[in-house]
């Protein structure tokens, strides 16, 4: 069978999208949380994370997530670099949300057959995600884009996204 790997094109970035959906959900789901999806992205939140707790300050909280992915050279010494679009920057940076937003951006390779490695022992994704709240950020007077910058220690890994929900359900903010 012949997978259909390579370099992703210009109109295939949805592999991108898919690939960095399940690299959040593999997380997640480590993490003790759930996920939907809505079936419309006006707002800027491409996954909803839950964890049912009980007995916390904030009980079952939620986390809403937009998903970016980027296979360009963007790693700096302390954070990675991304060109987030204006609609996303002002959705995301709002301070009166009901349910907190971050943004999730996974690295990857340009060639898709380096994306995962998998075989009867093991199932591994390759790069990284990193994941930054914007809450509160100010308004910029760009009209496409703003660069956003994602410190290298918030790597979007089962252990960080545990202590989001510990903050969550504490009443604090990511």
């Amino acid at each position: 069978m012949t997978f259909p790997f390579g370099v992703v094109a210009d109109d295939e970035t949805w592999r991108m999208e898919q690939f960095s959906r399940a690299y959040v959900q593999a997380i997640s789901s480590a993490a003790g949380c759930s996920s939907a999806s809505s079936s419309v992205d006006d707002d800027s939140v491409d996954l909803t994370l839950m964890r049912r707790r009980i007995g916390s300050t904030i009980r079952s909280p939620r986390l809403d997530v937009q998903l970016k992915a980027t296979y360009t050279d963007c790693i700096d010494a302390d954070h990675i670099s991304y060109p987030l679009p204006i609609k996303n920057y002002d959705d995301l940076r709002p301070t009166n949300l009901a349910v907190p937003r971050i943004l999730v951006v996974v690295t990857m390779n340009a060639d898709a057959g380096q994306w995962l490695l998998h075989s009867e022992a093991n199932l591994a994704l390759y790069k990284c995600g990193y994941w930054l709240s914007l809450h509160g950020f100010p308004s910029v007077s760009n009209t496409t884009t703003k660069t956003v910058h994602l410190p290298r220690l918030q790597v979007f890994n089962a252990t960080n996204l545990h202590d989001i929900f510990l903050r969550l359900e504490a009443g604090q903010l990511p």
